[in-house]
């Protein structure tokens, strides 16, 4: 409930009547203040007028005013600013760490938002607010869209330093294990990434022109050169050869088991075997991959940096040993997308951040403007409801409302869901 009484005081959901505090003083609230999410109180540099008086300071809010002892605010001198103590049942004065009274307002949550609120938490349908968005003006969809779509970018952002700060802060190696795991497409994601953050990248780089021991790093560290096959081929030995006298040479850690990779449900082009040799290929063909994407000014040149096959080995194959008919392994249009949206964009901008480069960061916006938007079950879920998304910055902003607010049911800080509690 508290939570709910934060909602109505920053958005000034107050009754029609003159608000009044309990000594019956009136209470104009000019602003509400600005909300805290640390330690303090609720609301900070509010502007209020109680009687004649205008205060300007800070506002606390609990659902019964006893709550302020039992948090012990009377003795934390952080509470001596509250201009006024907001609570939903008023059962006690309350004092401040130097024994001055603070006014108090009891305020009740409006019933319409009550209703409203109990709607969104408990229906299953998905998105919860769908009965109110084909209403909602373009002004509002765009502007919530587009905050959102910084959101995420600035979220990645955080994610791609902190992998930066485990790996020696070298762009390189962060970008190819990110890229790693996204080419696990979903499900090998995970593993992808355990596995490349294990690769020996200096080591990998002195036969970095040999393709057959790059592979041998690749599938050996990946745990897939372990198992001794009966009707194992030449190029399967020789991987295996390879990869023992590579162990043997930099003294490498214990390859993962492969136990760990996903094939259930997979389509064979999704197999982990022609994904890694796909990688192989890309970390053998471009020596300075990171700064050849940086650099790339266009959607074509990246795709055209990212479009790798595989050795001739696998054009006939999806695992070892067992052939099948002969296809180019390319990675395709769709995943280049993915690719894209999840790695070169999200990098553009924290290396735009990091460089304090706008022309990187306005780079990572135009390319996912210009990309359609990703086709998936939360995407299809809100095109149901009448939203139309029609862009990747779209869907990529809708998948940021879904993880972040939807699946938390924070609907009390969605302006969706805003638009929904304000309905009479």
């Amino acid at each position: 409930m508290e939570q709910l009484l934060h909602y109505v005081w920053k958005h000034k959901i107050f009754p029609l009547e003159m608000l009044r505090t309990t000594a019956g003083d009136p209470v104009e609230v000019i602003d509400a203040g600005l909300p805290n999410r640390n330690a303090g109180p609720d609301f900070f540099n509010a502007k209020l007028k109680i009687g004649d008086t205008r205060w300007v300071g800070n506002v606390e809010i609990h659902t019964s005013s006893s709550d302020w002892l039992k948090h012990g605010h009377n003795k934390d001198e952080a509470y001596n600013n509250v201009i006024l103590h907001v609570a939903e049942t008023v059962d006690c004065e309350v004092f401040r760490a130097n024994g001055e009274k603070v006014p108090q307002m009891q305020l009740s949550c409006p019933e319409s938002v009550l209703r409203h609120y109990e709607e969104l938490r408990h229906t299953e349908i998905y998105p919860p607010c769908y009965s109110i968005l084909p209403s909602l003006s373009k002004l509002t969809v765009h502007s919530w869209l587009s905050a959102l779509q910084v959101e995420r970018f600035e979220q990645k952002a955080r994610a791609i330093t902190e992998r930066l700060e485990r790996f020696n802060r070298n762009w390189e190696d962060v970008f190819f294990i990110t890229l790693s795991r996204n080419f696990g497409f979903g499900l090998n994601g995970d593993t992808f990434e355990a596995w490349a953050g294990r690769l020996p990248f200096r080591a990998v780089d002195k036969h970095r022109d040999d393709l057959l021991q790059v592979e041998a790093f690749f599938f050996g560290q990946a745990g897939l050169l372990d198992e001794e096959l009966p009707d194992a081929d030449e190029y399967y030995r020789t991987l295996q050869r390879e990869f023992r006298y590579l162990q043997h040479k930099f003294s490498l850690p214990a390859p993962m088991p492969a136990s760990q990779w996903r094939f259930l449900r997979l389509r064979p082009g999704n197999f982990p075997h022609v994904r890694l040799a796909q990688l192989a290929n890309l970390y053998h063909k471009e020596r300075s991959l990171f700064s050849r994407i940086m650099e790339a000014e266009t959607l074509e040149n990246v795709r055209k940096i990212l479009a790798v096959s595989t050795s001739p080995y696998w054009k006939e194959h999806f695992t070892f040993s067992k052939t099948s008919p002969p296809q180019e392994k390319q990675v395709g249009k769709n995943a280049l997308n993915l690719i894209v949206i999840n790695t070169v964009i999200p990098f553009l901008y924290a290396y735009g951040l990091h460089k304090a480069n706008e022309v990187l960061c306005e780079r990572a916006t135009r390319f996912l403007e210009s990309l359609k938007a990703e086709d998936n079950h939360i995407i299809r879920h809100w095109n149901g409801a009448g939203l139309h998304v029609s862009t990747a910055a779209d869907s990529q902003a809708l998948l940021q409302l879904q993880k972040v607010y939807c699946d938390r049911k924070d609907c009390l800080r969605c302006r969706f869901g805003y638009e929904f509690l304000k309905q009479k």
